[in-house]
């Protein structure tokens, strides 16, 4: 009776393990590389990815490697095994807009990652102090940069870094307009934002998930986001294409995040973690926690769609790059 039972424990031990051979995105332990700090925007999305993605791909941990735009934790994803084992969560910057802000990065954004597809997308939002606001009376985004104009290099804007998408964005509203805008860049958007706070500086442009918060609680007073549509995170908050008087009707500022696995990641390997992603994205609880953020979710066709977009949005995200006059070392 004894042997018995060993030995069907024995076989069912062999079958699970058959199993787990067999499918072949399915690793002990998946490292999710996030190439920010945590706490922010992007690490509040891949702990929410990650939190959906385990059933299908297995235990995830969460690594942030904050630096260089981007480059040091996208640099880490390209030197790793390509075994399944290591995946990315990226941006637009690491993808297309570094090659143009940094004069060699320690990876070649087209030979070196595989990317699998989008998880959401997002815009930027112009914020500013609810206390100078009402000092300066700034009701709307055309009083913003009317006062601007009458009052050159009185406005400073914080961002989260020179290069990001809140610089690239007010330059090109800059050149839109011509509002005299000083933009101050910080090393990251937390001390930025405690500055706007604090009335260090008068605005940010930044995304939406690191602000909302803000603006709900009266503290920051948010005068247009930078899409073309409004969006459901800020419903009441008007888009570029409310101010066409402006010259500012075509501007559509979008960002977006993408999985992203190093060079070499089997096609099998991409397209277990591409169906685990597009399943996870139709989720009612995930888009519930998401959408109020400002990240709206979104997945491609298949990872020949997303590299296919990389290669389209690069002339945009280049003319952005020169329009900003950003150099990083």
């Amino acid at each position: 009776m004894s042997f018995a039972l060993s030995r069907r424990a024995l076989l069912a031990g062999a079958s699970a393990m058959a199993a787990l051979a067999a499918s072949p995105a399915r690793a002990a332990t998946v490292t999710l590389i996030v190439p920010y700090p945590p706490g922010g925007a992007v690490d509040q999305l891949g702990r929410l990815l990650a939190e959906k993605l385990e059933p299908k791909l297995g235990t995830i941990v969460v690594e942030n490697r904050g630096g260089a735009g981007g480059s040091i934790g996208t640099g880490a994803l390209a030197r790793a095994e390509p075994d399944g084992s290591t995946l990315g969560l990226l941006n637009v910057t690491q993808l297309i807009a570094n090659r143009y802000l940094y004069p060699s990065l320690p990876y070649d954004p087209d030979a070196d990652l595989t990317p699998i597809t989008r998880v959401a997308t997002g815009t930027i939002v112009c914020v500013a102090n609810a206390e100078t606001a009402r000092e300066k009376g700034w009701k709307s985004f055309r009083d913003l940069i009317a006062w601007s104009k009458a009052n050159p290099d009185q406005v400073r804007m914080g961002s989260s870094g020179v290069g990001t998408i809140s610089h690239l964005g007010i330059e090109l509203v800059k050149q839109k307009t011509g509002a005299s805008i000083v933009h101050v860049p910080y090393k990251g958007g937390g001390p930025a934002i405690l500055d706007l706070l604090g009335g260090q500086i008068e605005i940010m442009f930044d995304v939406t998930p690191a602000i909302a918060p803000q603006v709900r609680e009266g503290k920051f007073v948010a005068l247009a986001v930078g899409s073309k549509e409004r969006i459901a995170a800020l419903p009441d908050v008007p888009s570029m294409k409310e101010f066409s008087d402006l010259g500012l009707g075509d501007v559509d500022i979008q960002t977006w995040y993408a999985l992203a696995g190093p060079k070499g990641l089997a096609d099998d390997k991409a397209k277990a973690v591409f169906d685990a992603v597009t399943a996870a994205m139709t989720d009612a609880g995930l888009r519930a926690k998401l959408e109020p953020t400002g990240f709206s979710p979104v997945t491609d066709g298949s990872p020949a769609e997303l590299k296919k977009r990389i290669a389209d949005e690069n002339p945009y995200w280049k003319e952005l790059v020169r329009i900003s006059g950003a150099k990083l070392e």
